[in-house]
Protein backbone atom coordinates (compact mmCIF):
# COMPACT_ATOMS: atom_id res chain seq x y z
CA UNK A 1 0.00 0.00 0.00
CA UNK A 2 2.84 2.98 0.85
CA UNK A 3 4.55 2.19 -2.16
CA UNK A 4 1.45 2.12 -4.41
CA UNK A 5 0.30 5.29 -2.58
CA UNK A 6 3.54 7.13 -3.13
CA UNK A 7 3.96 6.20 -6.69
CA UNK A 8 -0.04 7.66 -7.19
CA UNK A 9 0.88 11.02 -5.27
CA UNK A 10 4.10 11.17 -7.76
CA UNK A 11 1.81 10.35 -11.04
CA UNK A 12 3.47 6.91 -11.49
CA UNK A 13 0.81 5.07 -12.23
CA UNK A 14 2.75 2.13 -13.92
CA UNK A 15 4.33 1.57 -10.26
CA UNK A 16 3.30 0.49 -6.91
CA UNK A 17 2.12 -3.03 -7.65
CA UNK A 18 3.22 -6.29 -8.29
CA UNK A 19 1.06 -7.18 -11.03
CA UNK A 20 1.97 -8.27 -14.71
CA UNK A 21 2.78 -4.84 -16.95
CA UNK A 22 3.73 -3.16 -13.90
CA UNK A 23 7.57 -1.98 -13.15
CA UNK A 24 8.85 -3.32 -10.05
CA UNK A 25 11.97 -3.10 -7.97
CA UNK A 26 12.51 -6.13 -5.67
CA UNK A 27 15.18 -7.03 -3.24
CA UNK A 28 14.90 -10.51 -2.19
CA UNK A 29 16.66 -10.71 1.70
CA UNK A 30 18.11 -13.38 4.03
CA UNK A 31 17.30 -11.61 7.14
CA UNK A 32 19.36 -14.28 9.13
CA UNK A 33 22.68 -13.03 7.44
CA UNK A 34 21.66 -9.51 7.36
CA UNK A 35 24.54 -7.49 8.35
CA UNK A 36 25.70 -3.92 7.86
CA UNK A 37 29.30 -3.07 6.75
CA UNK A 38 30.47 0.41 8.49
CA UNK A 39 30.10 3.32 6.27
CA UNK A 40 32.82 4.57 4.01
CA UNK A 41 33.41 7.49 1.78
CA UNK A 42 34.26 6.74 -2.14
CA UNK A 43 35.50 9.73 -4.40
CA UNK A 44 33.95 8.49 -7.43
CA UNK A 45 31.46 11.53 -8.75
CA UNK A 46 32.52 13.76 -11.58
CA UNK A 47 35.39 16.24 -10.58
CA UNK A 48 36.35 13.20 -7.55
CA UNK A 49 33.75 14.90 -5.51
CA UNK A 50 32.87 12.30 -2.20
CA UNK A 51 29.67 10.25 -1.61
CA UNK A 52 29.18 8.29 1.37
CA UNK A 53 28.73 3.88 0.87
CA UNK A 54 27.91 1.21 3.23
CA UNK A 55 27.11 -1.90 1.84
CA UNK A 56 25.18 -4.64 3.52
CA UNK A 57 25.50 -8.85 3.64
CA UNK A 58 21.88 -10.48 3.20
CA UNK A 59 20.35 -9.44 -0.38
CA UNK A 60 19.81 -12.39 -2.33
CA UNK A 61 18.77 -10.44 -5.22
CA UNK A 62 18.54 -7.46 -6.41
CA UNK A 63 15.31 -7.46 -9.03
CA UNK A 64 14.85 -4.68 -11.64
CA UNK A 65 11.96 -4.51 -14.31
CA UNK A 66 12.18 -8.27 -14.20
CA UNK A 67 16.00 -8.78 -14.35
CA UNK A 68 18.37 -9.51 -11.52
CA UNK A 69 20.80 -6.49 -11.51
CA UNK A 70 22.59 -7.90 -8.70
CA UNK A 71 22.94 -11.06 -7.35
CA UNK A 72 24.96 -12.03 -3.93
CA UNK A 73 26.10 -8.59 -4.05
CA UNK A 74 27.71 -8.63 -6.90
CA UNK A 75 26.38 -6.78 -9.92
CA UNK A 76 25.32 -9.06 -12.93
CA UNK A 77 25.71 -6.56 -15.81
CA UNK A 78 22.34 -6.11 -16.28
CA UNK A 79 21.12 -2.28 -16.84
CA UNK A 80 17.29 -2.41 -17.11
CA UNK A 81 16.50 0.89 -15.27
CA UNK A 82 15.81 3.69 -17.68
CA UNK A 83 15.45 7.97 -16.34
CA UNK A 84 12.11 8.56 -15.75
CA UNK A 85 10.33 11.54 -16.52
CA UNK A 86 6.42 13.00 -15.60
CA UNK A 87 3.50 11.40 -15.21
CA UNK A 88 3.83 7.54 -16.45
CA UNK A 89 0.48 6.04 -17.87
CA UNK A 90 -1.18 3.04 -16.62
CA UNK A 91 -0.28 -0.17 -17.73
CA UNK A 92 -2.81 -1.15 -20.70
CA UNK A 93 -4.64 -4.66 -18.79
CA UNK A 94 -5.04 -7.46 -20.87
CA UNK A 95 -8.71 -8.50 -22.15
CA UNK A 96 -8.10 -11.84 -19.92
CA UNK A 97 -7.40 -10.34 -17.18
Amino acid sequence: MQTRDTAVAMGLLDRGLIASGYKADLNVIDFEKLRLHPPHMIFDLPANTRRLMQEADGYVATIVSGQVIRRDGRATGALPGKLVRGHQEPPVRRAAE
